[in-house]
């Protein structure tokens, strides 16, 4: 992707998620995760409707009238984007791919954090760790981020969700927000989504295209697995392999729920079909 090109698709991301994260999720993001407590902040004369049990009683001793101890939310919090930029997000058989739908939620997400002061920092990951990129504030930082989004090239292009678990509890030393955005077609990652989830606020997001669900009944055609790169013909019109095709969706699918429930941590199934505004809104109003 030539660098006019690129700097007209971030451009384009910007304007629409930026609108979104002002307009909709800053509040819900802010409410929906805390800060890490109250700090003190100043001291002032009582007004009716405080709480007594904020009066300094050192203070309205020195000077004979009530005043009371003002405190405020250390607000300041880190989130990480996790996004799998294995192979299989090229699929796409709406409007966009699995990796589009992905960035346009990382970016929202960005956005919102930046609104509310917070950094943000990205993990992406196939198999291996690919690019990993600390957590800092502002805007260009933010860019920075949604370029990669847009235009890394992975070196590898299979799926473990235990990789980017087990860096996770190298690098992020204190409590963060995590969101891990993937379709999740991995192998058993519940030890170490444990581990990560009882540390971090952290919230799986499993994106899939409507096609991902099941199997079409067309014949016998040829299917490539874009992490493998591997062709099979498959017997579309057998029922056995379109059931056989239905129980593997539903143990990806039951995987990724049990997972993250029984881990304490959040759960959010979104097709690119959906709108994940609605999704996110949602999601942060069940929490907050």
């Amino acid at each position: 992707m030539d660098t006019k090109t690129l700097l007209k698709k971030v451009r384009k991301i910007e304007i629409k998620t930026r609108r979104l994260s002002d307009h909709i999720f800053g509040g819900e993001y802010h409410s929906t995760f805390k800060g890490r407590g109250m700090t003190f902040s100043e001291v002032r004369q009582y007004q009716f409707g405080d709480d007594v049990r904020a009066i300094d009683w050192n203070v309205t001793a020195r000077y004979n009238e009530p005043y009371v101890k003002v405190f405020e939310e250390e607000r300041e919090l880190t989130m990480m984007l996790v996004v799998d930029v294995s192979a299989s997000g090229q699929f796409g058989t709406l409007n966009s791919s699995k990796k589009e739908f992905i960035t346009e939620i990382s970016a929202t997400l960005a956005f919102s954090a930046m609104q509310n002061n917070d950094k943000v920092g990205l993990l992406l990951f196939t198999d291996q760790i690919e690019l990993f990129i600390p957590p800092k504030k502002g805007k260009s930082h933010i860019l920075r981020i949604i370029r990669e989004l847009l235009e890394f090239e992975p070196k590898h292009t299979a799926t473990d969700i235990n990789i980017p678990l087990e860096y996770l509890g190298n690098v992020l030393k204190k409590k963060a927000i995590v969101f891990l955005l993937s379709d999740f077609v991995s192998k058993d990652y519940m030890s170490a989504l444990r581990v990560v989830a009882k540390k971090h606020d952290l919230t799986g997001v499993r994106i899939y295209d409507p096609r991902d669900e099941q199997l079409e009944n067309i014949g016998l055609v040829p299917m490539i697995d874009l992490e493998t790169k591997k062709t099979t013909y498959v017997a579309t019109s057998s029922k056995k392999v379109r059931l056989e095709y239905d129980n593997y969706y539903k143990k990806i699918q039951g995987q990724f729920k049990d997972s993250f429930t029984k881990s304490g941590a959040g759960a959010l199934d979104c097709s690119v079909r959906d709108s994940y505004v609605k999704k996110l809104m949602g999601y942060f109003k069940q929490r907050g």
